[in-house]
This record gives structure tokens, sequence and C-alpha cells, in this order.
């Protein structure tokens, strides 16, 4: 199925409506259950005398969207590095994808995907080559590589461009590229960290249609943003203040207890105390 072209038209994409994504058929089809796939409890890192993450506790389902929210600075990345197991917290418990994050980082880095901030994938490969690598970092057999590797392919609509350098791509094709290779080896949990910063609206909901999709395949996605009004996308998401988790439930809920409109204004009181 070709999920995107080249000339995205946003008057025909599937789910949106007026400009906003419409999530109302992909909430009908989320695998969320309640078993949960990562628990955190008392997580605290420190770098001397500054606490960037101070004494957080959540957990997170299999199959759902969870949103780690908060302005820049306020510790979400530093929290997501310590989940991804390359970072050693302070103090704390945590398990991701039954791995404790201190005794098994390793298991943990192979039981999930990871998109940082900054585009993954390397500028002077082309996209062929570049599946082909990542699929053989993430230990997958050369049948296996080819396989993904036509399916990543004819999903995005790049057949006629994989032997182009990935230098060549828009931002926002990139951005969509590094998250689909990063789903190659079919991991548990997929980590997002600031994926739709810098890009235009209009591929901003494209990606959160992929994500939609990823879920619904039974993927947890974990992702951080700033922007508040991903965070009405989200199953749940948890805001972020100073280090703090200071909020955490579905945007439905938070606007109701915050007495809100969006999850921006939710935010903002948040963080004007």
């Amino acid at each position: 199925m070709l999920l995107w072209s080249w000339q995205s038209d946003v008057s025909t994409a599937p789910a949106c409506r007026q400009g906003r994504l419409d999530v109302t058929n992909f909430n009908r089809l989320k695998k969320m259950t309640d078993e949960n796939i990562i628990q955190v409890k008392d997580l605290t890192k420190k770098f001397g005398d500054f606490t960037a993450v101070d004494a957080i506790t959540f957990n997170v389902k299999k199959g759902e969207i969870f949103g780690f929210l908060g302005a820049n600075g306020a510790g979400k990345t530093t929290a997501m590095k310590m989940l991804i197991g390359i970072s050693k917290p302070t103090s704390g418990e945590v398990t991701v994808a039954g791995y404790n994050v201190y005794t098994h980082p390793e298991d943990i880095k192979k039981s999930i995907g990871y998109m940082s901030q900054k585009f993954a994938l390397y500028d002077d490969l082309t996209i062929k080559e570049n599946i082909t690598f990542f699929g053989g970092i993430y230990g997958l057999s050369k049948n296996k590589i080819e396989e993904k590797r036509k399916e990543l392919v004819d999903e995005l609509g790049l057949k006629d461009v994989v032997d182009e350098l990935v230098s060549s791509l828009p931002l926002g094709w990139k951005q969509k590229l590094s998250f689909s290779v990063a789903l190659l080896h079919d991991p548990k949990i997929i980590f997002l960290d600031e994926p739709t910063g810098g890009v235009d609206p209009i591929t901003r909901r494209q990606f959160w249609e992929m994500i939609y999709k990823t879920a619904h395949e039974g993927t947890t996605v974990f992702v951080t943003t700033h922007y508040m009004d991903e965070a009405e996308y989200c199953n749940r998401v948890s805001i972020m203040v100073n280090g703090k988790i200071e909020a955490l439930d579905s945007p439905k809920k938070l606007k109701e207890q915050f007495n809100a409109e969006s999850m921006n204004d939710v935010f903002l009181k948040l963080a004007r105390g």
C-alpha cells in the first residue's frame, strides 16, 4: 500500500479533516492493553547538584501511544535516554519490555526502536544502502533485509528514488524514512524524540498517521514533543515541568481537570504554577 505520494494532496489525505488529523478511525482500531510494557518508579537523574529528572513515576501500556510532553529543557530527553539504556539513572526503578535498565540495558536496546531529535540516517548513503546498513545492525538476515526494504520502499512510495542519496530528500521525507528504518526489526516499543521538530504542518499530520498505523500493528509508541497540539493524538500524556511530572492522564481528562479548552492551555497553567 502506498501510504503517501511525493506530491501529497492534504485535501485527500485519509486521516485529515479541516486541517487536523482525524483520529476517530484509528482510535476504534487501537490495540492498547492493560499490560504495562514500561514501568518507572522514582526515576532520578542528577548532574552534580542539578537534578534533571526528579523522582518521576509512570507506566506505559502495551500498544499505547504515550506522549511525554514538556518545554525544551524540562528533562524529557534525559529521561528517555535512561529508558533506552544509554544513560544510567542516579536512582529509581525502571523496566522496559520486561528488562531491568540497570542489569539488562543491551536486551532493552534489542527490543526497542529509537529515533533521535537529529536525523539519524547517513546522508552520503543511498536510501537502499541505509536500509541495508541498519538492517544489518539490527541483526536481520540478508533475505529479511530484502523483504523489509521492499515493504518500506513500497509503503513510502520511494521506489523511483531508492538509489538516490538520502541527502537529496526533503527534511520531512528524511524523518519518515528514519522512523520506518527504526521499525525494521519489529521492536516492541519505539521511542521518538521530538520527531516532528522543524517540519511543516502537513508533514506533521502525515507523520502522525504513520504513528497511528504503527500502534495499530501492536507496537508501543513513546513520543516526546513540545508541540502541545500533538498531545491530542496520544492515548495518554504526561507533562514535565522542571524535571517533574506535574500531570498524567488522557488529553480529555486533563482538559477537564484543568478546565482548559486545549492541551496548550493545560500546559500553560502548569508552567505558570
